[in-house]
């Protein structure tokens, strides 16, 4: 009776073991929502990918993309993701509306963006100044491309409420709807700027692809691209971040060392848009704005909040604790 009863334990026995290993591995699996993957802001997750450096880790991570950061943050608040490779500026705004989110890891020190102004406007909008009764395209509404559009429309004294954004999203979207004469303006990154640029249908108004044309526009240094993740979700899983935080600092450190003919050689072709000397080009031009080893630059948050001050009425007002918006701990520790 007794080896019966034995027997009997033994295959619920390994079915607990399998339910157990399951569940262990489903804490493991880390989606990251990348708000635009195939943008070169954000080059870092997917070369991070492409390295094999995320397998590396032994998380099993998964890398989505949505065509706009504020898309993705949204992903992350409703708990489809852990964790957001986005604008910095969005964890100041969103402590704002009382969530506390941090970056980890901060891939750029420059916003990478660019004010394009289609062929057909170009005589009438030669500043930010002009941007009144003027449509003008961000990625969506509620994104860092609509932050920073607002800040230098205000900042030239025209008011949010004297121009309309029209969400556009990036790539064969931004450029349709400037060929289709839906939008004036419009803030976008590269490879969408190299390629209406190169076919004359855009000029750039303003640059934020460097650190010296970004400390201009803006007043300083202005932490962009990073990977930013709910606090508590940090608190409790000390161990995936750092884990996260030493991929992307090896990423980072790839890209410091290596030339941007070799980056673009490890993406997908996909990515190049058809002209890859194109993409190589608009790579070398501003790889710079990547940081050497995701620390979060020493004034860079204050220059950050200042601009949402300048136009954000959810900050407006708002006692904002920087030092809760960021975190050095994991990468400072990277090996």
């Amino acid at each position: 009776m007794k080896a019966v009863f034995k027997l009997a334990l033994k295959p619920i026995a390994a079915m607990l073991m399998l339910v157990s290993s399951m569940q262990v591995h489903a804490a493991d699996k880390i989606t990251i929502m990348v708000g635009g993957i195939e943008k070169q802001i954000y080059l870092s997750a997917k070369l991070a990918e492409q390295l094999g450096y995320l397998k590396e880790t032994g998380l099993e991570i998964e890398l989505l993309s949505e065509p706009a950061g504020v898309n993705a943050e949204t992903e992350m608040l409703s708990g489809a993701a852990q964790g957001v490779v986005g604008f910095y500026d969005h964890t100041i705004d969103l402590q704002a509306r009382g969530k506390l989110v941090q970056s980890v890891v901060q891939f750029s020190q420059a916003p990478g963006e660019v004010i394009l102004v289609s062929k057909a406007a170009a005589k009438d909008i030669k500043s930010p100044a002009d941007f009144k009764g003027k449509i003008l395209g961000v990625t969506g509404l509620g994104s860092s491309t609509n932050f920073l559009t607002q800040y230098l429309a205000a900042k030239a004294g025209v008011k949010n409420s004297e121009f309309t954004t029209l969400p556009v999203g990036a790539g064969s979207t931004f450029i349709a709807a400037m060929a289709q004469n839906k939008i004036d303006a419009g803030m976008t990154t590269e490879p969408t700027i190299s390629r209406l640029v190169s076919t004359g249908a855009a000029t750039i108004l303003v640059d934020l692809r460097t650190v010296k044309e970004t400390e201009a526009a803006l007043g300083g240094t202005y932490p962009a691209a990073c990977l930013y993740m709910p606090t508590a979700w940090v608190n409790t899983h000390k161990d995936q971040v750092q884990k996260l935080a030493n991929a992307f600092v090896k990423t980072l450190k790839y890209i410091k060392t290596h030339s941007a003919k070799e980056i673009a050689e490890k993406m997908p072709a996909d990515y190049y848009a058809s002209n890859k000397q194109m993409y190589i080009d608009a790579l070398e031009a501003s790889k710079q704005m990547f940081t050497a080893d995701g620390v979060m630059p020493e004034n860079g948050p204050a220059t950050v909040l200042k601009v949402l001050n300048g136009f954000d009425k959810a900050v407006q007002g708002k006692t904002i604790n920087l030092a809760n918006t960021f975190t050095s701990e994991f990468v400072k520790a990277a090996k």
